[in-house]
């Protein structure tokens, strides 16, 4: 679950480092929040994008089981853990 979440704030978050590499790149200070004030609001939109694309691709690609989820049960005395059939 971490690594989720891991992932998800790191694209969040490359439009923010792509835009300071821009910045960096343009010869401009990338410390000054004149630089950031105009885009923060289309770098959020553009990082929340991102992150909601990643769910879209997420969900279309992910594996399908076409067998339902056999729960752990107990067979013979032994316990038989939970498993994809």
């Amino acid at each position: 679950m971490a690594r989720a979440l891991i992932d998800d704030m790191l694209l969040f978050l490359l439009p923010f480092v792509a835009f300071g590499l821009w910045l960096v790149l343009s010869r401009r200070n990338p410390l000054r929040w004149a630089a950031w004030s105009d885009q923060a609001l289309r770098l959020a939109l553009a990082g929340a994008a991102l992150v909601v694309a990643s769910f879209v691709v997420v969900a279309l690609t992910a594996e399908r089981h076409q067998d339902g989820f056999v729960p752990t049960h107990i067979e013979n005395g032994r316990v038989v853990p939970g498993q994809f059939r």
